[in-house]
């Protein structure tokens, strides 16, 4: 049924990535939650950490919108999963304003989500090294595409009042509202790698402390009066929330890709029948920090019982399980501990050798290799994984090429590669995926009970993985 959901809500943009969003997305989500206010946090895109931190600061899961993982159409429903019964939303874009899926228009940029959310957008300069320009550049952001509503500007690394007094008269001579004036301030500033920023599980407790200073930052050079009225502009939006129920029984858009070229919808998912809950062991802890919050979601709704271990500190893996998820994050930064837990090792050997289910993403690709970086892991796959000099990053379509425990060969579903490392295959196993655009190759391993890949998928994109992940991990109980 479709319902109007009527939450406050603000988009953060930017013209480029380094602009600040994240600083100034978090630090407003902090100081309004210090307020009292239920903020629920979302992040576009497919990016992992940033929700780490917007979790922190609101004490709530957050959540990705992602059109082009998910769908257009599911951006709306799943952003009302998140909202409902918040006193605001904010959403924290990727990359430029207008930057999306290379070579698909507006698709998955942040304009394209500020248009479907409805929601003004709030743009972060970094005015660093300009003055009066700044009214031009903002002016062309503004202009470019009439349907997105910028609703003001937070001004970003400002050097001295004086610096401030020259930008705010040029955009008054715009005619666009100045929201905010942040002085650069490094000491607030999140340590980054590799792959972005730190994630939170790997240093909570300086992470708690950078998320107080960028709410003190936020609290003290932003209208936050101004900005709240801004978010009440938003109108309500119609659609039908996302549930994993729902979901699951086949009502809320269980492929998300209905009228793209190319992506017919998969067959609706089936719900497990049974009266007992398989335990599905999902790795968490410092090295394993990359899943959705749709993920366990649809696990539970499927009739799986999940459970979270951190291979880092556990030697056995939980109790009855009966499945195991291994997703992304920074194995390559922990190989030493890692590998020096060989009692987990062997577990998820022995597991994997028994036919047990088990969905690896990334990470949990390296950790299912016979080596990362020399350092001995699972062994499960017959391949070495090592650090590469080159990143591998995008968005990718892909069809399953052999069936597994994630879906039968056919399936077509988007994901997203990004990673600085390599495997080195051996021979035996079957692969995972066939990418079709926008580079032609097959990629991953299937073999037993085992789908190992590089590809991070969306689950609530295709409900089936999770039903059908679900009952194998029934069946291997």
């Amino acid at each position: 049924m479709v319902t109007s959901l009527n939450v406050p809500r603000l988009v953060i943009a930017a013209p480029s990535s380094g602009s600040g969003k994240t600083t100034v997305a978090t630090g407003l989500m902090a100081a309004f939650s210090e307020r009292g206010l239920a903020v629920s946090p979302h992040k576009a895109g497919p990016d992992y950490i940033d929700p780490g931190y917007h979790a922190l600061a609101t004490g709530r899961p957050g959540r990705n919108l992602d059109a082009f993982m998910c769908g257009p159409e599911l951006v709306a429903p799943l952003f009302a999963h998140g909202a409902a019964g918040c006193d605001l939303a904010v959403v924290e874009g990727v990359m430029g304003l207008y930057d999306g899926a290379a070579g698909r228009g507006e698709l998955a940029s942040t304009a394209q989500v500020a248009k479907l959310l409805r929601a003004p957008v709030v743009l972060v300069v970094d005015a660093s090294s300009q003055s009066r320009s700044v009214a031009a550049l903002v002016h062309g952001f503004a202009s470019f595409d009439p349907q997105v509503r910028l609703g003001g500007v937070i001004l970003n690394k400002v050097g001295s009042d004086r610096h401030e007094e020259m930008l705010r008269d040029a955009l008054e001579e715009a005619g666009m509202p100045v929201l905010g004036v942040l002085r650069r301030a490094p000491q607030v500033a999140a340590p980054s790698r590799h792959l972005g920023l730190v994630p939170v599980a790997e240093r909570r407790a300086d992470a708690v402390s950078s998320v107080a200073a960028l709410a003190d930052q936020v609290r003290a050079g932003c209208d936050l009066e101004a900005l709240m009225a801004l978010a009440r502009t938003a109108p309500p939006l119609d659609c039908v929330a996302w549930s994993p129920e729902d979901a699951l029984a086949g009502t809320a858009g269980t492929a998300g890709f209905a009228g793209t070229a190319g992506f017919a919808r998969n067959p609706a998912p089936r719900r497990p029948a049974g009266p007992q809950r398989p335990v599905v062991a999902v790795a968490g802890g410092a090295a394993f920090t990359f899943s959705y919050a749709e993920h366990a979601e649809l696990l539970r709704a499927a009739g799986a019982e999940v459970v979270t271990f951190d291979p880092l500190r556990d030697e056995a893996l939980p109790e009855g399980t009966a499945g195991l998820v291994i997703g992304g994050g920074f194995p390559e930064v922990y190989a030493p501990e890692l590998s020096a837990n060989e009692p987990l090792r062997k577990a998820v050997a022995g597991f994997a050798a028994a036919g047990g289910p088990v969905a690896a993403e990334c990470a949990g690709l390296l950790y299912l290799a016979r080596s990362l970086d020399g350092k001995p892991m699972c062994g499960v796959l017959d391949a070495d994984a090592r650090m590469s000099e080159r990143l591998t990053l995008g968005y990718r379509e892909a069809v399953a090429v052999s069936d597994s425990v994630l879906a039968p060969a056919g399936t077509r579903l988007r994901g997203h590669e990004f990673h600085r490392t390599v495997i080195e295959p051996g021979a035996g196993a079957a692969p995972a995926w066939g990418f079709t655009r926008p580079e032609r190759r097959v990629e991953g391993f299937v073999e037993r009970g085992v789908h190992a890949s590089y590809l991070h998928t969306h689950w609530a994109a295709e409900p089936s993985v999770a039903v059908r992940f679900a009952e194998a991990a029934a069946a291997h109980r």
